[in-house]
């Protein structure tokens, strides 16, 4: 099996991922709260919505964990929402601010 990927490796494939109602990647609306990646190939991301009852929950959470699923050295991807802390706006990187216009 291919050697497990690294932390920026997987946050650059979920830059592919948007959230379809906002139009901006998951990474740069500061949605990824944590990565770990086992060396049994599995990788499990804690990520967050911008907001509780999001409809597109299963799709965004189903997108990126085929995504993450394109590496080589990954056996398994898990996305897991977390509600905690909570999103806020805070959180935009300052590309996500960009593409926002902030």
């Amino acid at each position: 099996m291919a050697e497990a990927p690294s932390k920026e490796q997987v946050l650059e494939v979920l830059k592919e991922v948007s959230d379809p109602e906002i139009g901006v990647n998951i990474v740069d609306l500061g949605l990824v709260y944590n990565v770990d990646i086992q060396d049994d190939g599995t990788v499990t991301v804690d990520m967050t919505l911008t907001a509780p009852g999001c409809p597109l929950h299963d799709t965004i959470t189903r997108t990126a964990e085929m995504a993450i699923e394109t590496l080589d050295g990954v056996k398994e991807a898990r996305v897991n929402i977390v509600w905690s802390p909570p999103w806020t706006p805070d959180m935009l990187t300052d590309e996500g601010r960009r593409l926002l216009g902030f």
